[in-house]
């Protein structure tokens, strides 16, 4: 349902949120080394991020990227929306053209509640409110967070 730039752009934008503020700017490479993304392409998503006030920036030697307390307040459909568009997540499972309720594809009904709590869920949390939870529930969101012994071979 998303494309590789909203989840790379969801990450990074949540790992503002954790890392950041308005007195620590964070640089891309950073970012991109702590979440596996490659540098170039996260920072033409940061610079769309940017553009559509989803995240903030500053230039020069304490530059870098963070969240203001606007930016905090946006939400992670507001993410998607900046960088993909609605459309796909309004689209059709099966990537048919014609599918709606009038028209439905073979799993349309199994899909659609899905979608819709998972849209509710992505407009009704906020980036910091959805963070705070990732923090509450213990959950990563680096690379660098796994734990070295949770590593190797699975038994």
């Amino acid at each position: 349902m998303l494309s590789n730039a909203s989840k790379y752009a969801i990450l990074s934008t949540l790992y503002l949120a954790e890392h950041s503020n308005e007195e620590r700017k964070i640089s891309v490479k950073e970012i991109a080394e702590n979440i596996d993304i490659p540098s170039p392409f996260l920072a033409k998503l940061f610079q769309q991020l940017v553009r559509g006030k989803i995240i903030s920036s500053t230039k020069g030697p304490h530059g870098g990227f963070y969240l203001s307390e606007k930016n905090k307040q946006k939400n992670v459909l507001d993410i998607i929306d900046n960088i993909d568009g609605l459309n796909k997540l309004n689209g059709c499972f099966l990537g048919l053209n014609e599918c709606d309720s009038n028209n439905p594809c073979p799993v349309h009904y199994i899909v659609v509640p899905f979608k819709n709590n998972i849209l509710e869920k992505f407009r009704d949390i906020t980036i910091m409110e959805f963070a705070q939870e990732i923090s509450d529930k213990g959950t990563f969101l680096a690379i660098n967070n796994i734990d070295p012994s949770l590593e190797g071979p699975i038994e």
